[in-house]
């Protein structure tokens, strides 16, 4: 019993070292060290057909709209991969222009698709306006374009091809469609014929 009593005056402190080594053990099964967490992988985590994505200016105004075959979403860094993609940019007082391909990739921030694979943009015949000439429908092909949304730019690094109302000229190192200001420019050696609307069977 003498030696017993000195002991029982350490069973509180033995008991609470036990209560905070089992807190310490619990809270590290529910919260596991960042370091031992496994990083996201590049796999999907959703899948969906038949998709409109569309992106508002900020007045509330539709500025793009992306429609797709099927949309496949990567859990890792937030990309999508599209099916046969269409993109059209609306504009208040312009036509509005079209670009499409077999494959889309859109960015987490939805600001930039890459369009590969039979890459094309498609915009329409545009009537003279008091302080503008009309101009004939432009169709540039290529194999691959980049759209920066927030820019209203197309451009490529790759063989094109453009083609306006009777003109056709093509370039190997690419082009840049400035949307906002309607203006082309083809990089680098562009050949091609450049032939006058009136030429123009009535």
């Amino acid at each position: 019993m003498q030696l017993i009593a000195p002991l029982l005056k350490f069973l509180p402190i033995f008991l609470m070292g036990l209560l905070t080594l089992g807190t310490y053990w619990m809270v590290q099964l529910s919260n596991p060290d960042s370091d031992n967490a496994q990083p996201k992988r590049h796999i999907p985590d959703y899948i969906m057909d038949q998709i409109v994505v569309t992106t508002l200016g900020p007045d509330g105004a539709t500025r793009y709209r992306v429609v797709g075959d099927k949309l496949t979403h990567y859990e890792d860094d937030a990309t999508s991969e599209i099916d046969f993609p269409i993109a059209r940019r609306f504009n208040a007082d312009k036509p509005a222009t079209t670009v499409r391909s077999d494959k889309g990739f859109l960015d987490g921030d939805l600001t930039v698709i890459d369009l590969v694979g039979n890459a094309t943009l498609t915009r329409p015949a545009q009537p003279a306006t008091a302080t503008q000439a009309g101009s004939a429908r432009m169709f540039m092909s290529s194999s691959r374009f980049t759209v920066l949304m927030n820019e209203d730019i197309v451009k490529t690094n790759q063989p094109v091809i453009l083609e306006q109302g009777l003109s056709v000229m093509s370039s190997k190192e690419g082009a840049i469609f400035d949307n906002v200001n309607q203006k082309l420019v083809m990089i680098g050696q562009v050949k091609g014929r450049i032939e006058s609307e009136k030429k123009r069977a009535p």
